[in-house]
């Protein structure tokens, strides 16, 4: 079960900055404390060897000093670099684990919020406060005790160093840094203002962005690009301003911190020499004095550095904290118990859901409901049936009135009781990118231990359930499986093709065209019917044939090379002159080999050719790419010239033999599915893979495999062959495993993969997979066809009856008959309730709801 570890007594967004800096990693912190006391001894050290070189050594002309000077300069210098990169990857790591601890929890307090927060939050902002936001907030918690205690006894060292030397010169030289303590704050206190303002106006923009990618098919449908341009233009200017400001109170900071430095030395020159000059102070003494003031600068500046990323943390960190400043409305693991799983007695009290300016979505709704007992929620738009469903199912909370579910009040149950005892449909459910098999169990592993998961046969009992068989063994026939994927079943897929090649040939044959080695393939490229076949390792793929020495060499050989180039040059040359006003429509490019975004590249190269026969290597590239495409009943732009047919049945015949060393004798035996012992090259273990009857093709789908061939057409690869193939799956006790395969579809990002019905369907075996004691469904069928809700119904009817209670809102009322007592709601009350027959009788509001309805 994955239960997030116990709430913290203090509230993250209630937690100061340095709260996460002073109470996480201090053995991490304390050590890098040591290691930066060690390491200012190594660099105060230099300056005394700089010192003694000047003075002792070269003064005396004392060559073994100077070389000893020099030794244990070098040594210092080197230590005191290392012990710095370590200190900076030291401050680094723990900065990060603190980021990663810090924006967890953060995220486990996000999903906990109440619906009614994201409604008024835009989505863009709080990806930002996660994401950009806390990444800049990260750069500083590394080195927020470090970096200043580091620099404090940095600056104390050289300093003391530098009175050490000449109490006057230091006193000067420092004389600036009071002033810079005045201006820099005030400075800082315009950038911070203005820092504000970006983050805001940023946010702002991410808003507007996000919400037009969401609605870009709107856009699209509405030619709306310039209204959208206009919203997000302003923002763009205001942040152009700002963003001025903002770098020239910046770089006035640098430039104040610049002019400081450099007065400095122009006092220790001016001073220093004069009493250089006069015998008042060594040249050995004034050079150690200079090194030590650019050290003492370097900790003053990383000071300032360290208050204006101090300040910036600090503002970005109270702005995300102050976004989430939201109590999590229930707790999400019950306080000394096991969550509950409750049987499903559901009571409503005086029930009111008000929403913003005291509008009332819901008032004084009273109803009892028995366990297992089915319940139907119907009525007039807007009369609160959803919200009514939402409440019960602790996603929304009332308002005035309580809810008790088995004498429990729904406002003291946690997450996770609710989690056990309640599973919830919605009329517009949200899948998840990953796999429909996740899918399926994400209902499930947030709440179970893994030895609680259902199996296999149970996965698949409900895919049947919902009507999903069908989509699902069609994924598992487009998945292509790897060698190890496959190897449980190969023989039995391989039994498979058999069956099509033999017993159903005839049915098949107007649909797929089999490959056959000793024919010519009118449904298959030109690739395709000289390779025949493919490499794991993609060495014969059509986009490097033209770069294949082997290969290449072999079609000269033949004189088919000049045949491809005048073919490819035909194809170009077509397209172009028929495809030139439609060049950007993908439509018009579905019966071509030419690629929609190739057009240019094609066009341009016609404009610079002569003839077919270009000498440019590239050139030549394009052309023979473009005829290896090439499929002649599908690209019916130009025609396949008979003779070439022959020429690529003997090129194929060749590279079969010269290249892959491959013996076509037994790939013509058509429907043979004998292994090919004798053909060391033509086997599950070769880099190449022959259209051979007995071998399976590891770079194509499982149904290529299985049909053997090339899809004349979709259209007549009709219902009716699709359900002798699974027939014949069924017959030879593989349409389960094909379904398993199909299990692992990737669904793409909100499962943009599936259609409305597909993720209306995984989301309803989602939730009966669940199998939690009360089920609530919101219009959980509405965008299923008649047939798929009927299927639905009949499983509450006859699965659920006397299980499970039910609670569902109906948009079809003819399906209301099945329920046990049906609710009905208008302006947030329930007028009426009761059976269909008694409701029928009174001629109330439900029996003109089912009038108007016919």
């Amino acid at each position: 079960m994955n239960k997030p570890g116990a709430d913290s007594k203090v509230r993250i967004t209630e937690r100061s900055l340095f709260y996460w800096i002073l109470r996480r990693h201090r053995p991490m912190q304390l050590f890098l404390l040591l290691v930066i006391v060690i390491s200012l001894f190594f660099r105060v050290f230099p300056l005394e060897m700089q010192k003694r070189i000047i003075n002792e050594a070269i003064y005396l002309k004392e060559t073994e000093l100077l070389f000893l000077y020099c030794g244990l300069y070098l040594g210092a210098v080197t230590i005191a670099g290392l012990l710095k990169y370590a200190i900076n990857v030291m401050q680094l790591f723990t900065g990060q684990k603190i980021l990663v601890e810090m924006r967890t929890e953060l995220y486990q307090h996000v999903l906990q919020l109440p619906l009614q927060f994201y409604r008024k939050m835009q989505p863009g902002t709080v990806i930002s406060a996660m994401t950009s936001e806390l990444n800049a907030i990260g750069f500083f918690l590394g080195g927020a005790i470090a970096i200043p205690v580091t620099s404090v006894l940095t600056f104390s060292v050289f300093l003391g160093f530098m009175f050490n030397l000449n109490p006057l010169l230091a006193m000067l030289s420092i004389g600036i840094y009071p002033v810079e303590l005045v201006l820099i704050p005030y400075l800082q206190k315009k950038y911070n203002t203005l820092n504000k303002r970006r983050v805001k106006t940023t946010r702002a923009m991410a808003n507007v962005v996000n919400e037009s990618i969401s609605g870009i098919h709107e856009i699209h449908g509405n030619v709306s690009y310039g209204l959208e341009e206009q919203k997000l233009s302003s923002f763009i200017d205001q942040l152009h301003a700002l963003m001025k400001k903002l770098f020239i109170v910046k770089y006035g900071i640098k430039f104040a911190n610049n002019l400081f430095q450099s007065l400095g030395p122009f006092i220790l020159f001016l001073v220093g020499g004069y009493m250089a000059i006069n015998g008042q102070f060594t040249l050995g003494a004034l050079v150690a004095f200079l090194s030590a003031y650019e050290k003492v600068y370097d900790p003053w500046k990383e000071l300032i550095e360290y208050y204006q990323s101090y300040q910036d943390a600090k503002i970005r960190y109270s702005q995300i904290m102050k976004i989430f400043d939201l109590d999590p409305p229930h707790l999400l693991l019950p306080a000394g118990r096991e969550p509950l799983a409750l049987p499903g007695n559901i009571q409503l009290s005086n029930v009111t859901f008000t929403v913003g300016n005291g509008i009332k979505l819901l008032e004084n709704i009273n109803v009892d409901i028995k366990a297992n007992e089915q319940i139907a929620l119907v009525g007039f738009s807007g009369s609160g049936k959803s919200t009514l469903a939402l409440l019960i199912a602790q996603l929304y909370d009332t308002s005035r009135g309580n809810i008790e579910i088995d004498d429990y009040d729904i406002e003291d149950l946690s997450k996770f009781d609710m989690g056990k005892s309640v599973a919830m449909i919605a009329q517009h459910p949200f899948i998840f990118s990953g796999t429909i098999y996740a899918n399926l169990l994400y209902g499930i592993k947030a709440i179970a231990e893994d030895d609680e998961l259902p199996d296999r046969e149970q996965i698949l009992s409900v895919i049947r359930d919902v009507g999903l068989q069908d989509d699902v063994v069609r994924f598992g026939l487009q998945a292509v499986l790897t060698a190890e994927e496959c190897k449980p079943f190969r023989n039995k897929f391989l039994r498979m093709r058999q069956i099509i090649l033999t017993s159903l040939r005839d049915d098949f044959a107007n649909a797929i065209e089999f490959y056959d080695a000793t024919k010519y393939l009118y449904y298959s490229s030109i690739r395709d019917n000289i390779v025949f076949g493919d490499s794991l390792s993609g060495e014969f793929l059509v986009e490097r044939l033209a770069d294949h020495a082997q290969f290449m060499e072999l079609l000269r050989e033949i004189k088919l090379e000049n045949t491809l180039l005048t073919l490819g040059f035909a194809l170009a040359t077509q397209t172009v002159n028929l495809l030139a006003d439609f060049q950007d429509d993908e439509f018009f490019f579905r019966d071509n080999p030419m690629e929609v975004d190739e057009f240019t590249i094609y066009s341009e190269l016609l404009e610079r050719l002569k003839g077919p026969q270009p000498e440019d290597v590239e050139d030549r590239r394009l052309l023979l790419t473009l005829a290896f495409r090439f499929i002649p009943n599908k690209h019916p732009i130009v025609s396949l010239p008979s003779a070439l047919e022959q020429q690529i049945l003997k090129a194929r015949h060749l590279f079969q033999e010269i290249i892959v060393n491959i013996d076509m004798d037994h790939c013509k035996v058509t429907g043979s599915c004998k292994p090919c012992d004798k053909i060391p090259k033509c086997g599950e273990s070769s880099a190449f893979i022959p259209f051979c009857p007995s071998e399976y093709m590891y770079t194509r789908t499982l149904l290529d495999n299985i049909l053997f061939g090339a899809v004349k057409s979709e259209k007549l690869l009709d219902d009716h062959l699709r359900t002798l193939a699974q027939q014949a799956f069924q017959d030879e006790k593989l349409l389960d495993e094909v379904m398993a395969i199909g299990l692992k579809f990737e669904v793409g990002s909100k499962g943009d993969l599936l259609s409305g019905g597909q993720k209306q369907k995984l989301a309803i075996a989602r939730a009966f997979l669940k199998d939690a004691p009360i089920l609530i469904m919101d219009e959980a069928t509405a965008s299923l066809d008649n047939s798929s809700q009927a299927r639905i119904q009949g499983l509450l009817e006859n699965e659920f009856k006397g299980r499970k209670t039910v609670i569902s809102v109906i948009h079809r009322l003819d399906l209301t008959p099945a329920y046990d007592r049906i609710l009905v709601l208008k302006a947030g009350r329930i007028i009426e309730q009761g059976t269909y027959d008694e409701l029928m009788e009174r001629k109330g509001a439900f029996y003109e709801l089912v009038h108007a309805e016919s």
